[in-house]
């Protein structure tokens, strides 16, 4: 016994030290930052067998490698557009704007060629870019609800819904209605909920669609301790598309805090009904997120159709989360920054840029271009909010312009550059969603959307009121201690 006393404690610690090298190397051989790698190695040395643990749960990347083949296989069942992909050359140069509203409006500059990001686009999404798309603006709960539901109760085909929540409230109660009633007509429906998100919903969500006899899946739901480490994922898109020729897409779950009247966790946000050939990325999208939860592929013509032109935009899906599509967000957004000349407009709930993009929107603000930065005063994620404070500085510093936006809290998600380029969709500006989420956007090439999505963001800024650096450098020191401590948690926020 005495000897098995002595030997325990040398084997545990042998466990440890294996263990700790293990989770080290992978960290070093697979982070793509140092300061990541820095990091991991730290808490691994410093906290025994829990590190390891930690490092395990959170950061390794189990999901990219079958979710990039699970993807490939995908891209080959898309049929092609009757329409053809946008060559670079052939954008269509945006006409002037007329002057602004809000404040400190500007002279409308002139026409500046995009081909630079048209190609960035293509080269990251491996998409191309598809002209023919007409793109509607949908403001709360109030109009985009209304325009999914006439939708799901018109298809006759298909309809595939993903969403990050569901509520079972006044909201999400008629779409398990109409969900309900399009299976029993004999419509092909798929519903995807992320697990996670479901569990905002009591009952959830997916247990209601299945009793009403709708397919629904959980996107890496699992109780089985070898796949828990998937639950730091999530499925964030907010993808709806009715027989394969009508798409929504943009920020908005469904819960009845999306409603203008709510009268308790009122969110603004913002969604957008797509129509024309770019509705192929969508569908797309959700079929690969369908044959990666439940092995089922959605073939044919019901979810695949040809589709005809039917605006004047110039669209592409740019979809991005932890498998091949990694960073592509991202890509997308750096892109952007560095091919504007004029203006750049960011609507946004969370704001937690990395360094590179933080360095590139004052690169952009010392070239001269406008950049304005819209966020909420008060965020429904209280350290998040402070982390973006705690951050805020560095962006004040060389020129951006930051707007507070009042209550209710605003969830819109809005980019648009040089008044001709317009980014749409779940994405935000924070490592969840640039590093571990499954994100879908849309960028858009056209002046006339640019413009109206350009007075949607001017409405949120007329509303706001501008934070200075001086306003900054005058916070409590207690404050400012305590944004700075939430903001170095920001990668894990």
């Amino acid at each position: 016994m005495d000897i098995i006393a002595h030997i325990r404690p040398i084997v545990a610690g042998l466990i440890g030290i294996t263990l700790s090298v293990v989770a080290s190397v992978h960290a070093i051989s697979t982070k793509r930052e140092v300061r990541a790698a820095i990091g991991w190695m730290g808490l691994i040395w410093l906290l025994p067998f829990g590190g390891a643990a930690l490092y395990a749960l959170l950061g390794v990347n189990r999901i990219r490698r079958r979710g990039g083949r699970i993807r490939r296989q995908m891209h080959s069942l898309q049929p092609d557009s009757a329409i053809p992909p946008l060559a670079f050359g052939a954008h269509r140069e945006a006409p002037p704007l007329p002057t602004e509203p809000g404040p400190t409006p500007l002279a409308p500059p002139a026409p500046v060629p995009l081909g630079g990001l048209m190609r960035v686009g293509s080269e990251v999404t491996g998409l191309p870019l598809l002209e023919g798309n007409r793109v509607d603006i949908l403001v709360d709960g109030d109009e985009a609800f209304p325009a999914m539901l006439n939708a799901i109760r018109g298809a006759e085909r298909s309809i595939g819904l993903s969403t990050y929540i569901f509520d079972m409230d006044e909201a999400g109660e008629p779409f398990v209605q109409a969900l309900s009633d399009a299976t029993r007509r004999g419509v092909d429906v798929r519903v995807l909920v992320d697990a996670v998100g479901s569990l905002y919903s009591s009952p959830p969500a997916p247990k209601t669609l299945h009793a009403r006899g709708v397919p629904t899946a959980s996107f890496l739901k699992s109780m089985l301790p070898w796949r828990a480490p998937y639950f730091n994922l999530r499925n964030h898109r907010k993808i709806l598309v009715a027989d394969g020729t009508t798409g929504f897409t943009g920020g908005m779950n469904i819960r009845a805090g999306c409603f203008a009247a709510a009268t308790s966790d009122r969110v603004q946000d913002l969604h957008f009904r797509v129509e024309g050939p770019v509705v192929s990325h969508l569908v797309d999208s959700f079929a690969g997120d369908w044959v990666f939860t439940t092995g089922e592929r959605l073939e044919g013509a019901a979810w695949f159709p040809p589709l005809a032109s039917r605006g004047e935009i110039a669209a592409r899906g740019v979809s991005d989360g932890p498998d091949e599509d990694f960073e592509t967000l991202r890509w997308t957004l750096l892109g952007a920054l560095a091919s504007a000349e004029h203006t750049v407009r960011i609507v946004t709930p969370y704001f937690l840029p990395d360094q590179t993009l933080v360095t590139a929107l004052n690169l952009a603000a010392l070239r001269g271009v406008t950049v304005d930065i819209v966020i909420p005063e008060s965020n429904n994620l209280r350290v998040v909010g402070w982390a973006m404070l705690g951050q805020i500085r560095q962006v004040l510093k060389f020129g951006c312009r930051v707007w507070l936006t009042p209550p209710p809290f605003d969830h819109s998600k809005l980019m648009i550059v040089d008044h001709a380029w317009t980014l749409f969709g779940s994405g935000n500006w924070d490592p969840r969603s640039l590093r571990l989420n499954f994100e879908f956007n849309v960028e858009a090439f056209n002046s006339v959307f640019a413009q109206r999505a350009e007075a949607v963001a001017w409405r949120k800024i007329g509303t706001a009121r501008r934070l200075t650096i001086e306003e900054v450098d005058d916070w409590p020191l207690t404050q400012r201690v305590r944004n700075g401590l939430a903001w170095l948690g920001s990668p894990y926020l």
